[in-house]
């Protein structure tokens, strides 16, 4: 069903690697595999609580395709870029959070996919960058702003130089930095990490925070409320507190 993308499921967490060489270059067809997997996460990737994104291969993403960009022109830029923007935008709004673990370059298309993610994992030899403005495109500063603060995009952007992930985590955009061969290890770590709270309250978390991202704090938190009155309807809500009082784990049925 994916001709570039594999699926690994474990301790209800899936491993969805990335896999079209010699740099994983992403084309048309695989925004929409992109799109198609993560949009319908619950049909494609079910009793999964976490999904780690990641790549075969040196290098997480090289970017565009750059082969396609030689036809592009001002009558045909904005049904492609629709199926761009659906793929960074059904990473984003997956129904469980997404964790990027990038290894090599994450370049153009590569730092938008890790941008959309809810967290960063990356190798100590991954490097990021905006290559857009050095080959007559734009985009992904936006997805960049999520890492980084405004002054470190616009430094990439209009460099268009790789930056070390090392400098990126001093921003907070990283979560952690590991050895290539302990990437996905690091990244189910931390995937395990979520994956031990109720499935239900995940992705109601998952949803309050895409909400509340960019609203003011007096909305933020009033929009958070709204989402606390939706998961006290679910007897996991319940069983969370009940554990608490009993000092033991609590036994989440997803419900």
């Amino acid at each position: 069903m994916f001709d570039n993308l594999t699926i690994d499921t474990d301790e209800r967490i899936a491993v969805v690697t990335m896999d079209r060489p010699p740099v994983n270059a992403i084309d048309q067809s695989m925004y929409g595999q992109i799109a198609d997997l993560f949009g319908h996460a619950d049909v494609h990737l079910p009793d999964v609580d976490v999904v780690i994104l990641t790549s075969q291969g040196r290098h997480f993403c090289g970017g565009n395709d750059l082969t396609e960009f030689m036809t592009m022109n001002p009558d045909n830029v904005a049904g492609r870029m629709a199926v761009v923007h659906a793929a960074f935008w059904a990473i984003y709004q997956c129904a469980v959070p997404v964790i990027a673990a990038v290894d090599g370059v994450a370049a153009g298309t590569g730092l938008a996919i890790a941008g959309s993610c809810d967290l960063v994992v990356a190798s100590d030899r991954a490097r990021f960058g905006l290559p857009e403005i050095s080959v007559g495109a734009m985009g992904g500063a936006k997805h960049l702003s999520r890492l980084v603060p405004q002054g470190v995009v616009r430094r990439m952007f209009y460099t268009a130089d790789l930056v070390d992930a090392r400098e990126l985590a001093a921003f907070g955009g990283i979560a952690a930095i590991t050895t290539p061969e302990d990437l996905v290890t690091t990244a189910r770590q931390v995937g395990r990490s979520i994956a031990r709270h109720s499935p239900v309250a995940i992705r109601i978390a998952k949803r309050s925070l895409n909400a509340i991202e960019y609203m003011d704090l007096h909305d933020g938190y009033a929009k958070e409320q709204q989402f606390t009155g939706e998961l006290s309807r679910f007897g996991d809500a319940k069983e969370a507190v009940a554990a608490f009082f009993d000092k033991r784990e609590p036994r989440y049925t997803g419900s």
